[in-house]
C-alpha cells in the first residue's frame, strides 16, 4: 500500500499533469480545424489567424484592448440571493454556482467596467459565456441597471457586449423579470440623451436578445456571431417551412437591417471611437 502512494500515484499524477499542460499549449480552430499556439491566439485576441474565426475572449484582455492606456476601473457586481428558489435538477443550484464561480474566477455572468474608449467617458457591460452559458439571472440583471446608472453619473456612453443563452432556469421567475428590468433601465440612460450600443458576440440567444440587446442606438457584431431568440430546429419545426441558409448570423441580419456594423475585432476599439465622437 506504501509503495503504491508513495510511489505510483505521485507518478501517475505528475504524468496527467504534463499531458494537460501540455494539451493547453495549444487550441484547435472549430472553424477551419487549425491548431493554434494559445499564447499567440491570446496575443490576436482570440482570432485565428488562419480563417478569422472570432473564439470568446477574456473580458479583462477586452477592456485592456479597448480602454486607453488600458486605463479603467472594475466595477462589483450587485450582490444577491444565490438560490432564492432552493433549486435542484440533477445537482443543486448552489453547486452548479460553486463550481461556476471556481472556473471562471467570477461572482457571475457579467463584468461592469468604466474608463474612456478614444477619450470619450464609457461604461461596459461585458457578459461571460463560461459562467453558465452567459445566463441572465437577478446578479446579472440587476448589474446591468447598475452600469447604467453609472454611465448616467459619468454622462458616459453605455455598452453592453453580449454573449448568452438566455434566462437562468434555475431562478424562474426572478430570471425572466430581469428581461423587462432591463429594459425600463434602459429608459433612464434613453431621458438623458446617452449613447447605448450594443455588441454581438457569439452567441447572443433567448431573453438576452428578447430584451435590453436589440434596443441598442446602434448595432454592431463580431463577424458569423449566433444571433437569434429560439434555435432553427424549433423554429423549422413551429413554422414547417425550410429557412435561409445563415439566418441566424450576423451577415444575414445585417443584410436584413437588423445589424448595423460588422466589424473584425481588432478594429472594434476604432469602431467605437469614431462613433462616441459622434453619439457624445
Amino acid at each position: 500500500m506504501n509503495w503504491l502512494k508513495n510511489f505510483v500515484t505521485p507518478k501517475i499524477k505528475a504524468f496527467m499533469g504534463a499531458i494537460q499542460s501540455s494539451e493547453n499549449l495549444w487550441t484547435k480552430c472549430p472553424a477551419c480545424e487549425k491548431m493554434l499556439y494559445t499564447k499567440e491566439l491570446a496575443e490576436n485576441l482570440f482570432i485565428c489567424n488562419h480563417c478569422a474565426h472570432h473564439f470568446k475572449i477574456p473580458s479583462k484582455l477586452l477592456c485592456d484592448f479597448l480602454f486607453d492606456n488600458e486605463t479603467y476601473e472594475n466595477i462589483p457586481l450587485v450582490g444577491v440571493t444565490d438560490d432564492p428558489l432552493k433549486f435542484r435538477d440533477s445537482k443543486k443550484y448552489t453547486e452548479r454556482l460553486k463550481d461556476a464561480r471556481q472556473k471562471t474566477s467570477k461572482t457571475d455572468a457579467a463584468s461592469i467596467a468604466s474608463g474612456k474608449i478614444g477619450g470619450k467617458p464609457a461604461v461596459l457591460f461585458i457578459m461571460d459565456f463560461a459562467f453558465m452559458g452567459g445566463s441572465m439571472g437577478l446578479a446579472v440583471g440587476k448589474s446591468f441597471a447598475k452600469a447604467i446608472d453609472l454611465a448616467i453619473k459619468n454622462n458616459a456612453a453605455f455598452l453592453s457586449f453580449t454573449a448568452s443563452g438566455g434566462a437562468r432556469m434555475q431562478e424562474g421567475m426572478f430570471s425572466l423579470m430581469q428581461m423587462p428590468a432591463t429594459i425600463a433601465s434602459l429608459c433612464f440612460l434613453k431621458e438623458k440623451k446617452l449613447p447605448f450600443i450594443n455588441v454581438f458576440t457569439n452567441p447572443t440567444t433567448g431573453g438576452v436578445l428578447a430584451s435590453f440587446a436589440t434596443l441598442g442606438d446602434i448595432h454592431i457584431a463580431e463577424p458569423n456571431a449566433l444571433i437569434g431568440f429560439a434555435g432553427a430546429r424549433v423554429i423549422k419545426q413551429t413554422i414547417k417551412q425550410d429557412l435561409p441558409q445563415g439566418f441566424q448570423r450576423s451577415e444575414f441580419l445585417k443584410s436584413h437591417g437588423m445589424i448595423d456594423i460588422i466589424s473584425n475585432r481588432k478594429d472594434l476599439k476604432q469602431t467605437i471611437a469614431k462613433l462616441l465622437q459622434y453619439t457624445l
